[in-house]
């Protein structure tokens, strides 16, 4: 998913470059959101693997 989040932001970075703001605007936003995402899964997984450590 950050990949998806760091292709975005490439494609907003472009689009800035040829002064396309409307495509600008949709990617970053888009780029947010999946970083977001990302971040709240990420935390999510880094909790949960914590605990779940087995003894043998």
């Amino acid at each position: 998913m950050l990949k998806y989040s760091m292709l975005f932001l490439i494609i907003a970075v472009v689009a800035g470059i040829f002064g396309f703001a409307g495509i600008v605007s949709a990617a970053a936003g888009i780029a947010k959101i999946l970083f977001f995402i990302f971040l709240v899964l990420f935390v999510i997984s880094f909790f949960m693997g914590r605990g779940s450590k087995t003894r043998v």
